[in-house]
């Protein structure tokens, strides 16, 4: 779908945005959220014609190849994200500081940072902890039980939610009833923390957005919440489900949105997603909040693949305005 940009326009304003980047500086945390729906309106959401519409975030999947590489550390991510982007929200992913879930001085450090930089940290992407949806009661039980240091951890960087996984195993209603249990344990004690528990489609069944919607209606507790990925809607092999079909079954739950891009085409579209089409579906739901940038491509390097979605996003916005 074109949308009247020209190759050189979108290359200036990418440009731009990635200028002079490098990996280093401060970083900071957020305000605590109060209730079960997160605050998503910061006042830093500059242009009045598009306030109110959504804000845009960075999930830290998008760095992983620097994180990975030791090109980057996990303690400048929020600088990242503010310096070379002008993104002052973030969510975290816990697989970059896996072992740091109960250092409370580390973590500390992690939101101070952040909020010298006023960045508010709105998540951590939990995965690696067990299936919580397990069909045995005990590593159910036990997949729910270490969970509990990343609610304590978002609790103590200022986050609103953990994103976790729904992963099963049997027949399609034996797996939302495990899942569901799970949950519903994990939201108990995420509810003494003031935090939401966020599942995201992200393979299996959870990548079928009937099923996961039908899994939240189960769980029935104000505490759990979706995080409607835009393209993570690969079940198994070559099954695929429609992709805006899910979001849109997933958004009347949503607390969090993940932008997902892979590539581009000249006129700074992606190329597998009609984002104009994805954001009509994430507002008609009445949802306003942080759409998070999550660029998992190969051809642009990932600054270059940050900038090019945070552009996409905003001629969405402005658009729509």
């Amino acid at each position: 779908m074109a949308h009247g940009v020209t190759r050189r326009g979108f290359v200036q304003t990418s440009a731009a945005l990635i200028a002079g980047v490098s990996f280093a500086g401060n970083v900071v945390g957020a305000d605590e959220a109060a209730g079960t729906q997160p605050d998503t309106q910061p006042d830093s959401d500059a242009d009045p014609d598009t306030a109110g519409l959504f804000s845009i975030s960075l999930a830290q999947w998008s760095l992983h190849k620097a994180l990975y590489g030791r090109a980057m550390d996990n303690l400048d991510f929020a600088a990242t994200a503010k310096t070379k982007f002008d993104i002052d929200a973030i969510e975290y992913v816990n697989q970059f500081f896996k072992d740091k879930a109960k250092d409370t001085d580390y973590l500390a450090q992690m939101k101070q940072r952040a909020d010298d930089l006023g960045v508010t940290s709105l998540l951590i992407m939990c995965d690696g902890e067990g299936r919580l949806g397990d069909p045995d009661d005990a590593a159910r039980k036990q997949a729910v039980e270490n969970h509990y240091r990343w609610v304590e951890a978002a609790k103590l960087l200022g986050c609103h939610s953990i994103r976790v996984n729904a992963a099963s195993e049997g027949g399609y209603e034996e797996q939302q009833k495990f899942a569901a249990d799970g949950l519903r344990q994990l939201c108990e004690f995420a509810d003494t923390h003031g935090l939401n528990v966020l599942v995201e489609n992200h393979g299996g069944l959870s990548s079928n957005g009937a099923w996961l919607a039908g899994v939240m209606k189960l769980v029935e507790h104000e505490r759990v919440g979706t995080l409607p990925d835009f393209g993570n809607f690969r079940i198994q092999g070559d099954e695929w489900y429609d992709r805006y079909q899910g979001v849109e079954e997933l958004m009347p739950y949503a607390k969090a949105v993940s932008a997902k891009t892979h590539d581009f085409d000249d006129a700074g579209n992606e190329t597998e997603t009609d984002y104009a089409r994805m954001m009509k579906i994430v507002m008609d739901a009445g949802y306003h909040g942080y759409v998070g940038i999550e660029y998992e491509g190969s051809r642009l390097s990932e600054m270059e693949g940050i900038a090019a979605t945070k552009a996409l996003l905003e001629r969405v916005r402005t658009e729509f305005a």
